[in-house]
């Protein structure tokens, strides 16, 4: 490798086992911090998540499993993160890593529900760490293909080029390829919008509506990402590449979108609480709904579909009123 630090992910997902995959590709050991020590065991015993991508077999030689997040902090040098941005701040605050030093990468993806801001953003003020070791790692990839081994491209972005060469370089494979970006900020909050705009199109879809109307859809979801981020993160960028308008094609249109899936229920009827509880995954676009409203309601931005998912999914407003509204609103 070009690079002799150690690296991490700390998460039990699917993403985590998907980065852990990976990594494994490349590295002689990968640190995995898991919350859940009867994965961690069965994972020791058998070489599979039980819970996520469960087809995928690990060679437990190459792995340092751990339900203290402390011991794989203290032993890494660069870490990444893959928690659900729900339950982040509560891991964090169990533990109490020191982070002094680490280079943090987030592969969340989502918005930190206690602090309202990117998960980026939450460990520089939270803990410190310097914008220059704080990188992203996006899409367009979904871990599910990554286990079936899929050619699948990822973003990793870092205002540091060298810690961004460094991820690209251990998690690249055969069937990972890689691009580099300094747009830490575009990249993480295209990454947390596009999940909103997954729910919109799965809303529709549940609701009936066809293809075409999707399509208008995911076109009015680039327009409010690039308007977002025009406002929020100002800098010179092209809203078409694979991190951007990539990323939000194929959460809105795979099957393996959780988001996606998420608002299919609710357009089929389903109440928020009934559709988190059978789906038993982390659809982040519904957290992020009510931190990014608030965003665009500080900075007067022109988000339409964003607008119509917080009335449904925190308003309790009827899908059907709503989606007929928002029909008039896009072009």
């Amino acid at each position: 490798m070009s690079d002799n630090k150690k690296i991490a992910v700390l998460g039990g997902g699917s993403w985590a086992t998907a980065i852990v995959k990976m990594l494994v590709e490349n590295e002689e050991k990968v640190g995995w911090y898991m919350r859940s020590s009867y994965a961690v065991e069965h994972i020791k015993k058998n070489n599979k998540n039980p819970n996520y991508l469960s087809s995928v077999e690990f060679d437990n030689d190459k792995l340092e499993l751990s339900c203290n997040m402390k011991t794989i902090v203290d032993n890494y040098d660069y870490l990444i993160f893959a928690i659900p941005s729900a339950f982040l701040k509560s891991e964090l605050d169990k533990f109490n890593p020191n982070l002094e030093g680490k280079i943090i990468f987030s592969a969340i993806k989502g918005i930190v529900p206690e602090a309202g801001t990117i998960v980026g953003q939450y460990f520089h003020d939270t803990y410190n760490v310097p914008f220059e070791n704080i990188g992203v790692v996006t899409g367009p990839c979904h871990a599910e293909e990554v286990a079936l081994e899929r050619l699948s491209y990822l973003t990793i972005a870092c205002q540091n080029s060298v810690h961004a060469n460094v991820v690209a370089d251990k998690i690249s494979c055969h069937y990972i390829r890689t691009k580099i970006s300094d747009d830490i900020y575009g990249t993480e909050y295209s990454a947390v919008l596009k999940n909103i705009f997954a729910i919109a199109a799965g809303v529709s879809h549940g609701l009936g509506y066809g293809d075409n109307f999707q399509a208008v859809v995911m076109s009015n979801a680039i327009r409010e990402i690039d308007r977002f981020l025009k406002v929020v993160y100002p800098i010179q960028r092209d809203i078409k590449n694979l991190a951007y308008l990539g990323d939000l094609l194929v959460t809105g249109y795979s099957v393996f979108s959780r988001n996606r899936m998420f608002g299919n229920m609710i357009g089929k009827g389903y109440t928020v609480k009934s559709a988190q509880m059978e789906m038993n995954m982390i659809a982040e676009g519904y957290y992020a709904t009510k931190s990014i409203t608030k965003l665009i309601s500080k900075y007067d931005i022109d988000m339409p579909i964003t607008e119509a998912m917080y009335k449904i999914l925190y308003k309790g407003k009827n899908p059907k009123t709503v989606m007929d509204k928002l029909t008039d609103k896009l072009n």
